[in-house]
């Protein structure tokens, strides 16, 4: 099969045959209506008229479309006013992916673009193969799974649900040391497939979602489980994602905020981690996306503590005694520590 590299070539090479061919029967046109023009072409035989051939070939060397140069900013989004309601008023309880929306609710991103940020904090696992412990480990696992939602808070948009079969590979082993390949599986529901190969460890995952309109808010609900295996130990992680809650879908400003808990199983040694993600509150003083977890070995007893917030920072605290309502923990460490937007 060809390449999309090179389909898209033939694609180009055959729309600018095209418009050299209409500019060439143009200007053919325009010529016999002027003698005088063409006898001045005539008389001078050094100065001859190129075939539509010759003009195709040299219009296509000046447009080669191989030649790609990496933009460097991002179009605006098209300014135009809608009527929320009247798109979603019949949709209430309903299942949002089998009903089309306007394109202005879209980013200029396919999900398989966006399902590769996931990979944004990759240094956290790299800091996990180092962990002094397993339970230690599963904090760091913890935090790079719920590092994936830190840029949800600005990230409002839309990703456009790619075409059946279609794939997108992500190659950052020069710089970071993780290759990634994704597939679309299915188009409806829309469904995709991960994996990513680094040298220490392997990720791989599967993601699709339903989403439902409840007046007041949007209710996007995960399904599939993603695995991370550390290859010097053996460890075999999953978890599987939280739901996610879009605000003020009718009128205001859209925020987005995430609830659940998020369990980290390690299959080797029986360890977990639940990670829970608190809802905002009207009436709560807390600060919003609040999260704490604990991690418990298989025969449950605690040894670590996590809290933090999903949007800026996770920490972790080693149990050193004391009740489960006074616990006697050890220094805060920082597992995860998210990079300020531009």
């Amino acid at each position: 099969t060809s390449s999309p590299v090179s389909m898209t070539t033939s694609v180009y090479k055959e729309t600018y045959k095209e418009k050299d061919s209409n500019l060439v029967a143009n200007s053919s046109a325009k010529s016999s209506s002027k003698t005088s023009d063409i006898d001045n072409h005539s008389s001078k035989p050094d100065q001859q008229l190129d075939s539509p051939r010759v003009a195709t070939d040299n219009f296509l060397a000046s447009h080669d479309p191989t030649i790609l140069n990496r933009r460097q900013t991002i179009a605006p989004k098209p300014n135009v006013r809608l009527n929320l309601w009247s798109l979603m008023k019949n949709s209430i309880g309903k299942d949002l992916s089998k009903i089309p929306l306007p394109v202005n609710f879209n980013e200029p991103l396919s999900f398989l673009q966006r399902l590769n940020e996931d990979l944004i904090y990759h240094e956290v696992l790299n800091h996990a193969v180092k962990a002094k412990s397993s339970c230690e480990q599963i904090c760091y696992v913890a935090a790079f799974a719920s590092s994936s939602y830190a840029s949800t808070v600005y990230r409002t948009g839309k990703p456009f649900n790619p075409l059946l079969g279609e794939t997108f590979e992500c190659d950052r082993r020069c710089e970071m040391g993780w290759r990634s390949f994704t597939e679309q599986v299915s188009h409806h529901p829309p469904a995709c497939a991960q994996h990513v190969e680094h040298k220490d460890w392997t990720f791989w995952q599967d993601y699709t979602m339903g989403s439902k309109f409840r007046g007041k808010y949007l209710q996007i609900i995960p399904y599939g489980t993603a695995h991370l295996v550390f290859h010097d130990t053996g460890d075999h992680y999953t978890w599987s994602k939280v739901l996610t809650y879009i605000h003020n879908i009718i009128i205001g400003k859209l925020w987005i905020d995430q609830s659940g808990d998020l369990e980290v199983t390690n299959h080797k040694t029986g360890d977990k981690c639940v990670v829970k993600f608190i809802p905002y509150s009207y009436f709560s003083r807390e600060r919003m996306r609040r999260v704490n977890g604990k991690v418990t070995d298989k025969r449950g007893e605690l040894h670590y503590v996590i809290k933090g917030y999903w949007d800026e920072k996770m920490e972790c605290c080693e149990v050193l005694g004391g009740s489960e309502k006074d616990l006697k923990t050890g220094p805060a460490k920082v597992v995860w520590q998210a990079v300020p937007s531009r």
